[in-house]
């Protein structure tokens, strides 16, 4: 492995964990059920992705390289796929936004049908 291979490595590796502490921090700060799951969703996607390319570059495209870049696939799959699940589940439990200017669309509609 040479230098320039060590360098990807290692920066594949920083990107990664700064992304997934972003995510964390987002997900211990933020007020309410759907802003956390925006934070967490999108920074562990980005994190992970990054940590397992960073796999794939030091393992090469066989073996556990190749598990990588299928685990990166999986991840781009499922994280969103997650995420509007648990907001559409808020939705319906009737889990409230956090202040007063944010609002379903649809509720918008129906409101300026009645104005």
């Amino acid at each position: 492995m040479n230098t320039i291979h060590q360098l990807v490595v290692a920066a594949l590796v920083v990107v990664g964990g700064f992304f997934l502490l972003v995510g964390t921090v987002g997900l211990i700060r933020f007020p309410d059920v759907y802003n956390r799951m925006h934070a967490s969703s999108k920074a562990a996607t980005l994190g992970a992705s990054s940590i397992l390319l960073a796999g794939f570059v030091y393992y090469g495209p066989q073996g556990a390289g190749l598990t990588s870049l299928v685990g990166i696939v999986f991840l781009f799959l499922t994280a969103p796929t997650g995420a509007h699940l648990i907001s559409r589940s808020a939705q319906k439990m009737g889990v409230p936004f956090f202040g007063d200017e944010a609002r379903w669309p649809r509720e918008e509609a129906e409101e300026s049908r009645s104005d």
